[in-house]
């Protein structure tokens, strides 16, 4: 099991990941894009992608994300591994299902389309594989959602087996305000006598908690855990902060994303927790979360800052491609 090498990890950063979302194509949904990436050609973003791969590296990071629909995302990162062999100790996770449709553009019609088919899984693991090779440790299901075919699919599961049986760790990542209801359908697939998944990767941060008790079941049924987007697309950073988490960061001596980072940390099932930073110095505040003491009191004030699910992903999909 790849998630082994985390689990004996001594460095709190080792269970910070680095999620490259932001970096591998020209448009995405996080705020403030337009201060941090003021370049966004395929060269300017290859060399912010490796800057932070460099810097997540050097600060005990060893975990990242990415996935075949985040554009050049796995072609950076392929060509940052071939010039660090010293890496090896990198856990590298992918993605597939969604297929990159922006062309590059930032007024593309639509960025991505959602494919959780057989035929689609063959193809993209087939392209994951010419550029990570032997460097894939997880492949996931992208944004599985209840009524995704890829949760009753046994000709897709029986595939998924086969990848398992060759060493890669199979998982799914979960999106929408139904997200438990997905972890909790996805654990109860089985192949050859016992669960076909390793990992879940879901949202949660302090606006949307909600997948929380499902995601404390597939911690405690053996599946490493996976939190992303746990800055709610930058709704929980710098001046979108919501005051009582500037007020809690403040206290405690840290930034409004340090904080929300800490307070996901300490949910006794996370396993790691992604960083979505753009740039070198987002990525510095994001890891000092590992160090950051919030107590209970300070918590308990942050609890009420979630929104109802449906609400939390309403906005989301709202957010403009910037």
């Amino acid at each position: 099991m790849p998630f082994a090498r985390l689990a004996s990890a001594t460095t709190p950063t080792a269970h910070l990941g680095l999620g490259l979302a932001a970096v591998g194509r020209p448009a995405y949904i996080t705020l403030g894009r337009d201060a941090e990436l003021p370049e966004r050609t395929p060269e300017a973003l290859r060399a912010r992608t490796h800057e932070l791969l460099d810097a997540a590296y050097a600060q005990g990071v060893r975990y990242i994300d990415t996935a075949r629909s985040y554009g050049r995302a796995e072609e950076f990162l392929a060509e940052w591994l071939r010039d660090h062999p010293e890496a090896e100790d990198v856990v590298i996770g992918s993605k597939w299902g969604y297929t990159y449709t922006g062309e590059w553009r930032m007024d593309a019609e639509a960025h991505e389309v959602k494919d959780h088919g057989a035929a689609a899984y063959d193809r993209q693991l087939a392209e994951t594989r010419e550029l990570l090779g032997d460097r894939l440790d997880l492949y996931q299901i992208h944004s599985v959602t209840p009524d995704s075919p890829a949760l009753t699919d046994t000709a897709l599961h029986a595939r998924l087996a086969e990848l398992a049986g060759q060493g890669v760790t199979v998982g799914f990542s979960t999106s929408g305000p139904a997200q438990a209801e997905a972890i909790r359908a996805a654990l109860a697939i089985t192949a050859d006598g016992g669960p076909l998944f390793r990992t879940v990767q879901s949202t949660y941060n302090l606006l949307e908690p909600s997948a929380g008790e499902a995601l404390a079941e597939a911690h405690d049924a053996g599946l490493t855990v996976i939190v992303k987007e746990a800055m709610a697309n930058g709704r929980l950073a710098g001046e979108h902060a919501p005051e009582a988490l500037r007020e809690a960061a403040e206290a405690a001596g840290t930034t409004p994303d340090a904080a929300a980072l800490a307070a996901v940390l300490r949910q006794p099932w996370a396993g790691v927790v992604l960083s979505g930073a753009a740039t070198a110095a987002e990525l510095h505040t994001n890891l000092l979360g590992a160090a950051v003491d919030l107590d209970e009191d300070r918590l308990a004030g942050l609890a009420g800052l979630a929104e109802e699910p449906e609400a939390y992903w309403r906005y989301r999909s709202g957010l403009p491609w910037s």
